[in-house]
C-alpha cells in the first residue's frame, strides 16, 4: 500500500502545521511530502527546514498558474492537501483537482466569522464585537470562495466576557491543535484508492 502524501499550505508561523509534522512523523500510511508558503519569512519554512520536509514558496501569479501548481504537486505525488493558515484563495483548477481531498482549518464557527480578511485576532475580535456566546474551531472542504466549503467538523467553546482577542485564539487554537490532525488522519483513511 503506498504512503498517503500531505502538501500544508501556510503563510504564518505554522502551530498547525508543527502539530501536524508531529502526528504523522513516523506514521505508517501517511506522509508529510511538501509544505508551501507564500511567504519566505513564515515560521513554516524553518519548521520544513527542521524537519528536513520539502518546501516551496509561491506568490499569488504561481499559486494560480495551473501548468505550474498542477507540476509542483504532480512531483511530490501529493493526495491530500491542508491548508493551515494558508492567506491566498486557491484557484478554480487546484479546488476541482483536489475536490473532497483539501481541508481548511479556520478559528471560529462557520458560516459567521469567515470570509476575506478573517485571520488571526481579526477573527476573535469580530467574535468578541458581535457579542457570540460560543466559539469554536470549523474544519471544512476547500472551495472557490474564502471559508464557504461543506463543513466537515466543527467544536465549540464558550466565550467568557472577559475574553480578549489574544485569550480567545489561544483557547481555539488548543482546539485547533488537537483537532487538525486527528481529522486530517481520519478523512484520509476514508479515501478510496484512485
Amino acid at each position: 500500500m503506498k504512503k498517503r502524501r500531505i502538501a500544508i499550505f501556510a503563510s504564518g508561523d505554522g502551530t498547525n502545521t508543527e502539530k501536524l509534522i508531529k502526528h504523522f512523523k513516523n506514521h505508517s500510511s501517511i506522509s508529510i511530502e511538501l509544505i508551501i508558503s507564500n511567504s519566505s519569512k513564515a515560521g513554516v519554512i524553518k519548521l520544513a527546514q527542521k524537519n528536513d520536509i520539502q518546501y516551496s514558496v509561491i506568490n499569488k501569479s504561481l499559486l494560480t498558474n495551473n501548468s505550474y501548481m498542477t507540476s509542483l504537486l504532480n512531483l511530490y505525488d501529493i493526495d491530500f492537501i491542508v491548508l493551515a493558515g494558508f492567506l491566498l484563495l486557491m484557484p478554480p483548477f487546484l479546488v476541482k483537482m483536489y475536490d473532497q481531498r483539501m481541508i481548511n482549518i479556520h478559528p471560529a464557527l462557520l458560516p459567521k466569522h469567515g470570509g476575506k480578511g478573517m485571520y488571526g485576532l481579526n477573527v476573535h475580535q469580530s467574535v468578541i464585537s458581535a457579542g457570540d456566546l460560543e466559539t469554536g474551531v470549523t474544519i471544512h472542504y476547500v472551495n472557490e470562495s474564502f471559508d464557504k466549503g461543506k463543513i466537515i467538523f466543527q467544536e465549540k467553546l464558550k466565550v467568557d466576557r472577559r475574553d480578549t482577542a489574544e485569550k480567545l485564539s489561544k483557547k481555539v487554537q488548543e482546539i485547533e491543535h488537537r483537532v487538525l490532525p486527528e481529522w486530517t488522519e481520519k478523512l484520509i483513511s476514508q479515501m478510496s484508492y484512485y
